[in-house]
């Protein structure tokens, strides 16, 4: 891989994993685009990982104000003090990421089978599809009022995004919205709920994989573009959430995965 590549997709996950557009499936099409598939299936996973956890740092640099507000009150018990509201909605949070960390964890042998072209290509119609249809619900739910309930409900729509094309961010709007949150609150809850899985998916594979050193520096690059490209699209999507539906990202959506499908169709590439 060299550092041109990395850096592109550095970019392509960045912009990707906060926008409901799903990162995963982007990078292998990108990968399938420019015929960028020379990974071993270990490294390439590692590669994702790390563009990932890229992102995770930009997400947190422009979250720092919520993260704060919620580590600090959810560690409030250990200080002897009562658990105020945003103590509990810390840690409805991390409830929010069992779901996903099982389905990883039982799936583990199997993730690296998921990125089949056409399967991605269906994936961003119907849950672009299923998305536009969720985001009609009225809007009547602040952050303030998140429940065990939802942090499961939401969870588990988060574990699907396993299967590129899903989307993390996509996937967890769509369940947020159907249970009522406000635009700006489900994405807010959709970010954060984001970071323990992101967090804990990079921890697990990272300490199990071997990079060559020649690798490190590629890794690092991927990894320090995909930070200011998250920042930057956490940034855009709360910005356009304020005043805007996420109707044109299911239209990109729709049109990626046709345009795809036509290209498979064609045997065009």
């Amino acid at each position: 891989m060299s550092t041109l590549q990395a850096i592109v997709l550095g970019i392509v996950q960045g912009l990707s994993e906060f926008f409901p557009i799903s990162s995963s499936a982007h990078l292998e099409l990108t990968r399938w685009l420019f015929g960028w598939e020379q990974l071993s299936g270990e490294l390439e996973t590692s590669f994702d990982v790390a563009v990932h956890l890229g992102t995770l740092v930009g997400a947190i640099a422009y979250l720092r104000a919520d993260v704060a507000r919620y580590a600090v009150a959810a560690a409030a018990p250990l200080r002897r003090r009562q658990l105020t509201d945003d103590g509990r909605i810390g840690w409805l949070l991390v409830v929010s990421a069992v779901p996903a960390g099982l389905v990883g964890v039982a799936l583990a042998d199997q993730i690296n089978d998921f990125d089949q072209i056409a399967v991605i290509a269906v994936m961003l119609i119907v849950f672009g599809l299923l998305l536009l249809g969720a985001d009609r619900m009225p809007q009547r739910r602040a952050q303030d009022e998140f429940t065990l309930r939802d942090a499961l409900l939401m969870g588990l729509g988060q574990a699907l995004a396993l299967q590129p094309g899903v989307s993390r961010s996509g996937a967890t709007l769509t369940v947020s919205r159907l249970l009522g949150f406000k635009r700006e609150a489900a994405a807010r809850l959709a970010f954060l709920m984001s970071l323990p899985v992101i967090a804990g998916a990079g921890a697990f594979t990272l300490l199990d994989s071997d990079i060559p050193s020649s690798f490190w520096s590629p890794f690092l690059w991927g990894a320090a573009t995909s930070a200011l490209t998250g920042w930057a699209a956490v940034w855009g999507t709360l910005r356009l959430v304020r005043s805007r539906s996420f109707t044109p990202f299911v239209w990109y959506r729709v049109m990626v995965g046709l345009g795809v499908l036509a290209a498979l169709a064609t045997d065009w590439r």
